[in-house]
């Protein structure tokens, strides 16, 4: 499953015309004044290809060991339900402990991991059992690393007033990896094998790396917290009860993760079996689903302020149950390619609008906490739904599946009507991002 990037992301053409402005004057490239924020960018954007072509890689290999949609997702929940478990735990981490020490280890276990996967593809003792082991331990390093990444992006844009810009930025670049990065990995597969996918991926890490040593950062200060863990994560659950926007925003993109998100569990299925294709195929399907998300982060990046934010997620919810069904029915590549985008564009728009609905509907100090239940939710449906998936798709195959996630999708679009057309909550790019939420915000993006 494709966890999807959170927040909004940046878009612009760059003005011809007589006068030029270099692209930090840019309005849209402002947050790159921040040279920490630059090595940022530039050390996560080629992480981000390097985890995408791994992730597809992994997902081909064991389709073509096993046949089996629903060993696909087992293997999905293999690496997404640790994160799941411990994702609050990592989220605290991030609050109480040095980021940058933390990221170091996580990049240094990924890289041990990536490197164990193309051992075993090269030495031929590539076993299922494994990769079901090797994909638990890459949970877990992500259960840390995503909240002490996602975090650092606070710390490293000098000018708080362009966090926005950043984070807008980044989202951009996961959206364009999330387009790119299956397409190059398809093409990797056919021309070399999933090793040299597995290792791009591990050098890939390497470059996080080099960005942290060429940053230069304060000193980390000792922070005391006289609170447990487990009281702050009661706090967040308590919040939400009250909280009846938040509440039910969380609760449709839990559903909507459960039993529609995991679409791409039979994925390898249409490639190979529907389209007769190849790892070029499966990374061509991905990518034009990345292709969508991309757009409808545009998109969004584009609407004016005092947009209705309940009325975009309802529409965003039904484009990605029409983009399923369509897709599930058309053996017509090039115009089931049309479908996979409108799909790709649905859901980044309802992962994003719910993500901002959150943010901007959350007290500031409870805002860390509600978006790490969040996460929570989302790591832990979309697993479970990918076994559910791939289970099914077994029986009915693959095709009635997705047509049957794109009725369930539309279906709880309209559960969730009057919601979605009750109280008018605006788009305020300001407030997606407050100086209030600190080293408690979290920006989500795989």
């Amino acid at each position: 499953m494709t966890l999807l990037p959170t927040a909004t992301i940046f878009y612009g053409i760059l003005r011809a015309g007589r006068y030029m402005k270099k692209p930090t004057e840019l309005n849209i490239f402002r947050a790159f004044r921040s040279s920490n924020y630059s090595l940022y960018f530039v050390g996560r954007s080629v992480s981000q290809f390097g985890t995408w072509m791994q992730r597809t890689a992994v997902i081909w290999v064991v389709y073509t060991m096993t046949h089996s949609a629903f060993l696909i997702g087992v293997t999905i929940f293999a690496e997404q339900f640790p994160s799941f478990l411990f994702s609050f735990v990592g989220g605290v981490a991030a609050d109480r402990y040095n980021r940058y020490r933390i990221i170091r280890i996580t990049q240094i276990l990924s890289i041990i991991q990536s490197v164990l996967l193309a051992a075993l593809v090269i030495t031929g003792h590539m076993i299922i059992w494994m990769i079901f082991v090797l994909s638990v331990i890459l949970g877990l390093i992500n259960a840390f690393d995503i909240p002490a990444r996602q975090s650092l992006i606070h710390e490293v844009v000098e000018d708080q007033a362009d966090l926005p810009n950043a984070v807008s930025l980044t989202t951009a670049m996961a959206s364009l990896a999330q387009m790119l990065g299956p397409a190059l990995s398809g093409i990797v597969l056919s021309a070399f094998g999933a090793a040299v996918c597995f290792l791009i991926n591990a050098a890939s890490f390497g470059a996080v790396m080099v960005s942290l040593m060429l940053m230069k950062l304060p000193s980390p200060k000792t922070k005391k917290y006289e609170k447990k863990i487990i009281n702050e994560f009661r706090e967040g659950f308590v919040y939400l009860k009250k909280a009846r926007v938040i509440r039910l925003t969380i609760l449709m993109l839990s559903l909507v993760s459960l039993f529609v998100l995991p679409y791409n569990t039979v994925l390898p299925v249409f490639a190979k079996v529907i389209f007769h294709g190849d790892a070029s195929t499966f990374g061509y399907i991905n990518g034009f689903i990345g292709a969508g998300c991309v757009a409808g982060t545009i998109y969004l990046a584009s609407r004016k302020t005092g947009s209705n934010l309940k009325q975009i997620l309802f529409v965003s919810t039904i484009m990605f149950g029409i983009g399923l069904i369509c897709f599930g029915l058309l053996k017509n590549f090039p115009l089931a390619m049309f479908f996979a985008a409108l799909a790709g564009f649905g859901s980044i728009a309802q992962f994003t609008i719910s993500n901002i609905i959150v943010q901007s509907e959350s007290e500031p100090h409870m805002r860390g906490r509600v978006i790490s239940i969040l996460l929570m939710a989302i790591f832990g449906m979309t697993p479970l739904g990918s076994v559910i998936t791939g289970a099914i798709s077994q029986r009915i195959g693959a095709p009635i599946t997705v047509i049957a996630q794109g009725i369930i999708a539309i279906i709880l679009a309209l559960v969730f009507i009057k919601f979605l057309t009750g109280r008018r909550i605006s788009y305020s790019k300001p407030d997606i991002i407050s100086d209030e939420t600190e080293e408690e915000m979290v920006e989500h993006g795989r």
